[in-house]
This record gives C-alpha cells, sequence and structure tokens, in this order.
C-alpha cells in the first residue's frame, strides 16, 4: 500500500467524527445509562478510571481505525469510491466483522444482547460514517 495516497486529514476527521458519535452515544442523552446498567457500572465506579487515558487510548484505535479503512477504500483505485460506496464498505466491515466479533465475546461472557446493540450498533454506525468520509474526501 501506498501511504502518499491517504488523505491523512480525512483520516484525523474520520477519528474525531466516530469519537463525538461516542460521546453522544454513550452519553445519558442515547445509551449511556442502559449501558453502565447492563454490565453493572455505577457512577463511582466509573469515576475511579483514568478518563484521560481512556479516551486519549480511545481516540487512538479510532484514529487506526479510520487509517485501515482510508487503506480499504483507497484499495480500489482512485475514482471509483465516493461517500455512498465508503458507507457501504464501512457497514460490511462492521457488520460482518466488528458486530460479529462483539457478539462472540459477549457470548462467552453472557451478556446481554442489549449490551451487543449497544455496543455493535455503535461501531456499525461509526464505522459507515468513517467510509463515508474517506468515501467523500478520496
Amino acid at each position: 500500500m501506498d501511504f502518499s495516497s491517504i488523505n491523512y486529514l480525512a483520516v484525523l476527521v474520520a477519528a474525531i467524527a466516530s469519537f463525538g458519535l461516542g460521546a453522544l452515544w454513550y452519553s445519558g442523552v442515547l445509551f449511556g445509562k442502559s449501558w453502565q446498567k447492563e454490565l453493572g457500572f455505577t457512577d463511582e465506579y466509573l469515576k475511579e478510571g483514568n478518563m484521560a487515558v481512556t479516551f486519549g487510548t480511545s481516540f487512538v484505535m479510532m484514529f487506526i481505525m479510520a487509517l485501515g479503512m482510508a487503506m480499504l477504500v483507497n484499495g480500489h483505485g482512485e475514482n471509483e469510491i465516493d461517500w455512498m460506496s465508503g458507507m457501504m464498505h464501512g457497514l460490511y466491515v462492521g457488520v460482518f466483522f466488528v458486530g460479529t466479533s462483539i457478539a462472540i465475546n459477549l457470548l462467552y461472557q453472557r451478556k446481554s444482547f442489549k449490551l451487543w446493540a449497544i455496543d455493535a450498533l455503535y461501531q456499525i454506525l461509526f464505522l459507515a460514517i468513517m467510509g463515508a468520509i474517506l468515501g467523500a474526501w478520496q
């Protein structure tokens, strides 16, 4: 792979968009309290963690995912990908790899379908958004 063909600004924006979606998704506005309940986490327990490390590492992982998605999207040539086909790439990766991987882990951990839905749908959605951003900036 020729890394010179990657639009690093698009990768950064895709990572920021994914991180921002996560902030909303796991907040009290959307699914934060349900997610917390499914895991048995209290507010006090969550406050004990080092949030700078958690958020910082999460952002780095999202940047790496966006970089990988850019490599996948760029593998088709310069004029073949637009925002819609980029979004479809993200959906395929999200549904067929990430969503199923999360399901396997949660099955062995004996966690609920509701937890799978919260975590997997977030990642499927952010991968679709990543793909759309990267496809649009192809």
